[in-house]
């Protein structure tokens, strides 16, 4: 069984057709990157997976579970769904501390002392233990950006969720973001990234997928050879403009 999967799954915004029967699975230990123009869909298929969109029609299950099925319970699915959203959406009222061991006091019920030891040994992980008491706003995008992975993994995910999580930081800040990404993709979380990083996307994925027009165009299980030789005319097209940027 998959860890999540969609079957033919369509989403609707009033009259926008936003995904087109997509049919995707995804397997536990996978690091998966999802590619393609602005759009097309990526971000929404994200959104759908830990319910923060509900599809339109179509199935889609996680461990099994539909998660249109009355009978399931949404939050235990997101308890199980970290996501890194592409504005940190840290609090900016709570110290870096307080912004990693909030939710796993509250929904997995850990102590203060639990929670609090975790924190600090992912922020230790991401490189920033030494900020662990002060406020989000005096922090660097990039540092903030890796305060909220260490926040997205506190919660001990089966899978960890990536929107574009370097699109809005100045550029000399992206390399340490995607390296605390490379080292937890190292340590065989499952990671679905949605992203413009093709380097990353090259050296660390296990499978890429290009979407255009809410439609997966095309998937390769060989990320070398998919951004050096893409099947379809759509691929070729972006990754020219892409490459060549």
């Amino acid at each position: 069984m998959s860890m999540i999967e969609f079957q033919n799954v369509e989403k609707f915004y009033g009259r926008f057709h936003a995904l087109k029967g997509i049919n995707l699975q995804f397997e536990k230990g996978e690091v998966v990157v999802v590619i393609g123009p602005s759009g097309s869909g990526k971000s929404t298929m994200l959104r759908c997976i830990n319910a923060l969109e509900e599809i339109s029609s179509g199935k889609l299950l996680i461990n099994g579970k539909d998660l249109r099925d009355k009978s399931t319970k949404l939050t235990e699915i997101r308890k199980n769904i970290g996501m890194v959203f592409q504005h940190f959406n840290l609090y900016p009222n709570k110290t870096v501390l307080d912004n990693i061991t909030l939710a796993p006091k509250k929904v997995l019920k850990e102590s203060d002392e639990e929670a609090t030891k975790t924190a600090e040994k992912l922020l230790d992980r991401v490189g920033m233990l030494d900020k662990k008491d002060v406020y989000p706003t005096t922090l660097s995008g990039g540092q903030q950006q890796r305060v909220a992975i260490a926040r997205g993994l506190a919660m001990k995910p089966e899978v960890l969720l990536f929107d574009e999580p370097t699109s809005a930081l100045d550029p000399e800040m992206i390399g340490d973001v995607l390296e605390v990404m490379k080292k937890i993709a190292k340590d065989g979380m499952t990671m679905i990234v949605v992203t413009h990083e093709m380097g990353f996307a090259r050296e660390v994925a296990d499978r890429v997928i290009f979407m255009a027009d809410g439609e997966v165009v095309e998937e390769s299980r060989n990320p070398e050879e998919f951004f050096e030789n893409p099947q379809s005319d759509r691929a070729k097209q972006f990754i020219s403009k892409v490459i060549n940027h």
